[in-house]
């Protein structure tokens, strides 16, 4: 008996996916539930399972390529002596529609000589489901992203396997044609003038490029998670009227109360007692106060939030994720810190849930843990502003005629100025100023 991997539904808007490293390789013997192979997503990673115990069979789809939810990814038989079965007529029918039929080897092999000239003609149509949108050599995942970003798939040069048009391939072209039709220049449908350098560089090349294998140049594929976050960041730089205020605080109040309280809170409640949940306070004490900034824009209504769900941007090795503390107006001083601590910890080791990272509000990221002193964060779209936290520094503050040594922090609020007026941005960003330099009052306003 054999049982087919397929890819396990993905989450909320999510139609594919990417081949991370299998866990796995033919021939391993393999128990339920051990993990097999991983997928990559734009939001977050997951890995499947094996659903019965047995043998790796065969591996369907290799590391890089793009699998659409239900896709056969391999086979597990149930003893060492099992081999993977000869694809169905169904399974693959099904194969045929995930992929297009130069992708999945085993259906090329099966398929009659007479009929390959026909299938694979020399040079790829421009269109071979009649979509005028070169469906012949992109999944449907990934016209349906050209279609979105309003990417001509014609005018791609396809990197995947028998120069299938992959759905990086789509991203990149949209990244590139968003910053070509930034504010001053035309926008351009086909970005790319020239065809791409080929694979293997021809003699004239050769004689004046570095060798490929010398060591000075490193070749590392782009994860999901990657191509998303350009893809976001050139999205809220071009589609949002963003400006940023800047103000300080005097953390001379916050500080001495974290030394005051620090070791009966970590006794207590097992979590440091450290900036963030003070910042967290502050932020809600301050949308609550300016409403306009816990909204978003959707078409021609502007959506005002009635909650607090704050997200929380960490650095992982990947890049950057945004786990969401949810309704943090409801939760105490500790219960901030215990939330972080869980979130930032599955952050950093890949096991976010989609439901974590869903949503939000107003997003709070904190460049001071690396050294920053200012910045201006980019919005994490569709919300309307996020708070720039950076590092602490003593410098010289005139108080009261005299002039003293301060822990002082900078503070950055970018806003989309669509929707938030500069004077608002202002007072939002004082108020969160007014409540850390006064952090009692947090308790009642925060």
């Amino acid at each position: 008996m054999a049982v087919e991997i397929r890819v396990p539904p993905l989450g909320e808007s999510l139609v594919d996916a990417v081949v991370g490293v299998w866990l796995k390789q033919e021939g391993d013997a393999v128990s339920r539930g051990d993990s097999l192979v991983e997928l990559e997503t734009d939001k977050v990673n997951l890995d499947v399972t094996a659903e019965e115990d047995g043998v790796l069979a065969s591996i369907a789809r290799r590391e890089g390529e793009v699998v659409t939810v239900g896709e056969v990814l391999g086979v597990v038989s149930a003893s060492n002596g099992a081999s993977a079965p000869a694809p169905t007529a169904a399974s693959a029918a099904g194969a045929a529609v995930a992929a297009p039929p130069s992708v999945t080897a085993p259906v090329a092999a099966a398929a009659p000589p007479p009929v390959a000239p026909a299938a694979i003609p020399a040079p790829l149509p421009a269109d071979e489901d009649g979509d005028g949108q070169g469906g012949g050599r992109a999944a449907p995942a990934v016209r349906r992203l050209a279609e979105e970003h309003h990417v001509d798939l014609n005018s791609v040069t396809g990197t995947g396997p028998g120069g299938r048009v992959t759905r990086e391939d789509v991203l990149i072209v949209a990244a590139r044609q968003a910053v070509l039709a930034a504010p001053g220049q035309p926008a351009a449908p086909a970005p790319v003038a020239s065809p791409a350098p080929p694979r293997v560089p021809d003699a004239p090349r050769a004689t004046t490029a570095a060798p490929a294998n010398d060591g000075r140049e490193e070749r590392k594929r782009f994860s999901r998670r990657r191509q998303t976050i350009a893809l976001r960041l050139v999205e809220a730089q071009q589609t949002a009227a963003m400006l940023t205020t800047f103000n300080e605080a005097d953390m001379s109040a916050v500080m001495a109360l974290r030394a005051k309280r620090k070791e009966s809170f970590k006794q207590q409640y097992g979590v440091n007692l450290g900036f963030m949940s003070f910042f967290t306070k502050a932020v809600v004490g301050a949308l609550k106060a300016f409403p306009d900034m816990n909204s978003e824009l959707q078409g021609d209504e502007q959506v005002l939030k009635k909650y607090y769900d704050i997200g929380i941007a960490v650095s992982t090795e990947e890049g950057l994720v945004v786990p969401v503390v949810r309704d943090a107006d409801r939760m105490t001083f500790a219960q901030i810190e215990q939330e972080i601590v869980a979130l930032a910890t599955k952050a950093r080791e890949g096991k976010l849930a989609l439901s974590e990272i869903q949503g939000g509000t107003f997003t709070i990221t904190n460049g001071g843990i690396y050294g920053s002193l200012n910045s201006t964060p980019i919005l994490n779209v569709p919300q309307v502003g996020i708070l720039g936290m950076h590092a602490i520094l003593e410098r010289p503050v005139a108080r009261e005629g005299e002039v003293v040594i301060r822990p002082m922090m900078n503070l950055a609020v970018s806003y989309d100025h669509r929707v938030i007026d500069g004077a608002t941005a202002v007072q939002f960003l004082v108020k969160v100023k007014q409540l850390i330099e006064d952090p009692e009052t947090l308790l009642i306003e925060g």
